[in-house]
């Protein structure tokens, strides 16, 4: 892996990052923005504060805002992603770039966000306490960085284990000593419950739910696009034998 090959894979991270920036941004405007009006709702029905001035407008904030900031966080993520990426390649298996790919989005995937949403799930608006914010911020950036050094621990563990107990069995020993570690991890650091009385249940978990699916997307549409970029970037003659291949076996199919 050369310097060259390192800059393509980062300038292709960060366009496959954009490609699944635009996918996540349409999950996002479709299932998350009604239980964030909902809960803006709520908040305003139960608020004693009146006539303050709106410094930036909803429909400003579900529309520019959103598309600012999942695009921008797809194309950051998408970067960093290429880097791990080019650590990884080769060093977690014989696998090809593709499967490379859907395997560091996957583990980015579980170890950046749903291995801390279990802890401290995201709330919408009007749910949490103002005098704890600083508080569980910082909380749940430490259970991401906990997360993600697990998750590498757990890589290197299988790695060692493999040849003595074969892939199969390491890779379930890692797994099992990553969820032990997670598990500590969550009895050890403090919960927080903090949803006001009579706020819906229903909204709370809606906007949780749209929250995971468009994590899921996000990283999802970014491992089969990067997958793709950084295979004809460090195969150039696989994917054209794949295309050759396909284009003789339409031609062969129009003959007959």
């Amino acid at each position: 892996m050369n310097s060259i090959s390192v800059r393509g894979l980062l300038g292709r991270g960060m366009l496959a990052g954009l490609v699944a920036g635009v996918f996540a941004l349409v999950v996002a405007y479709l299932l998350g923005e009604s239980p964030v009006d909902a809960a803006i709702a709520f908040e305003e029905s139960h608020s004693h504060e009146h006539g303050g001035e709106e410094l930036v407008s909803r429909t400003m904030q579900s529309t520019g805002g959103l598309a600012t900031g999942v695009v921008v966080f797809g194309v950051a993520i998408g970067g960093i992603a290429a880097l791990a990426f080019a650590v990884a390649l080769g060093r977690i298996g014989r696998f090809g770039p593709r499967a490379t790919a859907l395997l560091v989005a996957l583990g980015a995937l579980l170890s950046v966000y749903v291995v801390p949403f279990l802890k401290y799930p995201p709330n919408p608006p009007a749910v949490g306490d103002p005098d704890t914010i600083g508080q569980r911020t910082t909380l749940y950036f430490l259970m991401i960085l906990l997360s993600v050094l697990l998750t590498v621990a757990a890589v290197i563990l299988g790695r060692r284990l493999a040849p003595r107990l074969g892939n199969w069995n390491a890779s379930i020993a890692a797994a099992a000593a990553f969820v032990v570690a997670a598990g500590l991890a969550f009895a050890f650091l403090p919960s927080f419950n903090e949803v006001p009385k009579g706020f819906p249940a229903t909204v709370v978990w809606e906007f949780r739910l749209a929250t995971l699916a468009i994590q899921v997307t996000l990283w999802t549409c970014f491992g089969l696009v990067f997958g793709y970029l950084a295979e004809r970037l460090l195969t150039p003659g696989t994917a054209t034998a794949a295309d050759g291949k396909g284009t003789a076996s339409r031609a062969t199919a129009a003959a007959n």
